[in-house]
């Protein structure tokens, strides 16, 4: 038997730093085109205690969603010590491709995943590079991919990837816009003897039918003299709270179900950093489905304060801030389980239980 083994991480976090404060002179608008009234800083002080985020990163203006994976996936590999020509799958999750700056176009052609294999000078064609698209929960789900090839036998060793530049592709006159961040993770999969480590389930679901319309592209808010082409991220957010918290918590009990265990045995759970006060209400009902107290805020380490929702790399981006004992009172050790969970477009779902 073989299982899928984690060997090493990698991120990248942009360096260019936008805070809240930063928005003060900001006119946002509703989807009517009418002026929100509230002061500037009055909206920002709500928008941060609901959402737990103060700033976030950028990308600079001369970096795209390829350039930020591919340094995530340098990382990785020279945390891993091997030979990139090695890989048998290199697989990118995101939502837009690339966007240069002020563009507000979409470049996938060639593949982000094909353009970060040139960028790391593998000319093995065995390689297969390619982009998986399912929302915020796409890096997850790629993961999730590069399992199956592992324990099917087809590959060895896989480098999954997420990366996003959101920045490019948000309405600034939207208050939804200040959710939104840009970033890169990756791990390396790799093949090893069955044992006590490594993916040991996972659960995926797809809620299209009722809910594909809660996030997707639409015009911006603000008034124009003559309609734009331009199409922004757009989000349905009261909607979209109330279906994670309705679906996220028993889609993380299933896979926890076909992995045998309980919550009991999870060391850390970490969600998809999308919003604080979600993501808090989310553990809550996954406690109460196990009838269960009040949790540890400490089970469940937060980014999105300083980091943002940089969508498919939040979760990669944060798995490898704990690895690289980054983050304060938060590390992982040999024998913890984790569960990783995603919720976002589609309306898409996932959950993986994961053993160090």
């Amino acid at each position: 038997m073989i299982q899928s083994v984690i060997t090493a991480t990698g991120s990248y976090i942009p360096d260019t730093v936008v805070k809240n404060q930063d928005f003060l002179g900001a006119q946002f608008f509703t989807p009517l085109g009418e002026a929100i009234a509230t002061e500037p800083a009055v909206l920002l002080q709500q928008f941060e205690a609901i959402t737990g985020i103060a700033e976030r990163r950028y990308a600079r203006p001369d970096q795209q969603a390829s350039e930020l994976g591919l340094l995530a996936a340098e990382q990785a590999l020279t945390s891993a010590g091997i030979d990139p020509e090695t890989l048998d799958y290199l697989i990118v999750a995101h939502n837009f491709g690339d966007v240069a700056v002020e563009s507000n176009r979409v470049t996938m052609v060639p593949s982000v995943a094909s353009r970060i294999k040139a960028g790391l000078g593998i000319c093995n064609p065995n390689c297969v590079a390619y982009d998986l698209v399912f929302g915020c929960p796409g890096w997850l789900e790629a993961l999730i991919q590069a399992n199956y090839y592992i324990r099917s036998g087809e590959a060895r060793r896989c480098l999954v990837i997420g990366a996003e530049t959101l920045s490019r592709v948000i309405d600034p006159a939207d208050r939804d816009s200040l959710l939104f961040s840009d970033g890169s993770g990756a791990v390396l999969l790799e093949a090893a003897p069955a044992g006590s480590a490594g993916i040991l389930a996972h659960h995926t679901q797809t809620h299209a039918y009722e809910y594909a319309g809660l996030l997707g592209m639409g015009p911006g808010y603000a008034p124009q003299p003559v309609v734009s082409p331009d199409r922004f991220l757009k989000m349905n957010g009261r909607k979209l709270y109330e279906f994670a918290l309705h679906h996220v918590p028993a889609v993380i009990q299933t896979a926890l179900n076909k992995a045998g265990l309980e919550l009991a045995n999870v060391s850390k759970v970490l969600l998809h950093q999308a919003n604080h006060k979600m993501n808090v209400a989310l553990l809550e009902r996954l406690f109460q489905l196990y009838d269960y107290g009040r949790p540890d805020r400490a089970l469940m380490p937060i980014t999105i304060g300083w980091l943002g929702n940089s969508s498919v790399a939040t979760l990669p981006t944060l798995l490898d801030l704990i690895c690289r004992g980054q983050l304060t009172n938060q590390r992982l050790v040999a024998g913890d389980t984790i569960v990783l969970a995603s919720v976002g477009a589609g309306m898409n779902i996932n959950a993986l239980v994961y053993r160090f």
